[in-house]
């Protein structure tokens, strides 16, 4: 699975989603870490990527829109960068085939 990784989140976790077999791009890894929501979102549906994201503005786009990419949505409060993959060690999977299952979005709590 692709996955494009927002500002508010680590670029660590695009590179430990990448170590668990999936391609991964942080926004700074392709220029767009300044960028408004609309390239970001762009960019993720070129890519045909998942857009993993904290920022409540990529819900409200994937909510109301028919078509463009897929949100996982962190809604973990404010933790440290390995405190944040241990969650997503947990979830992963159940993540990842709720989007293969063709889920819009999917939150992490």
């Amino acid at each position: 699975m692709r996955f494009l990784v927002d500002a508010l989140l680590p670029p660590a976790l695009a590179r430990w989603l990448e170590q668990a077999g999936h391609e991964a791009w942080h926004v700074a890894d392709v220029g767009l870490l300044s960028s408004p929501d609309s390239e970001v979102w762009a960019f993720a549906e070129s890519r045909r990527a998942v857009v993993v994201t904290k920022d409540q503005d990529f819900f409200e786009l994937a909510a109301w829109r028919a078509q463009g990419p897929q949100v996982l949505w962190i809604r973990i409060g404010n933790c440290t960068r390995a405190e944040l993959i241990r969650a997503f060690e947990c979830v992963l999977l159940a993540a990842v085939r709720a989007l293969q299952a063709g889920e819009q979005i999917v939150e992490i709590l």
